[in-house]
């Protein structure tokens, strides 16, 4: 092989080996970043009813509020 060629497949290994640590870092920080929001954003678990039927909720209160009832 002459030295061109040698520098032609150092290169071309450098740029699949650049390739695959970008890739697998963007993987990751996407993941991290997917867990970090989701851990943020966890929806408040309602309150245990007891009672069946009608039940003001403050959904309703604000709806009643509004609404000027």
């Amino acid at each position: 092989m002459s030295r061109q060629e040698d520098q032609g497949l150092t290169s071309r290994r450098r740029f699949l080996k650049t390739v695959a640590a970008t890739g697998g870092a963007v993987a990751v920080t996407a993941a991290v970043g997917q867990a970090a929001t989701a851990s943020e954003s966890e929806p408040e678990q309602p309150a245990a009813r007891s009672e069946t039927g009608y039940h003001e909720t403050p959904h309703i209160r604000d709806y009643y509020a509004r609404a000027e009832f």
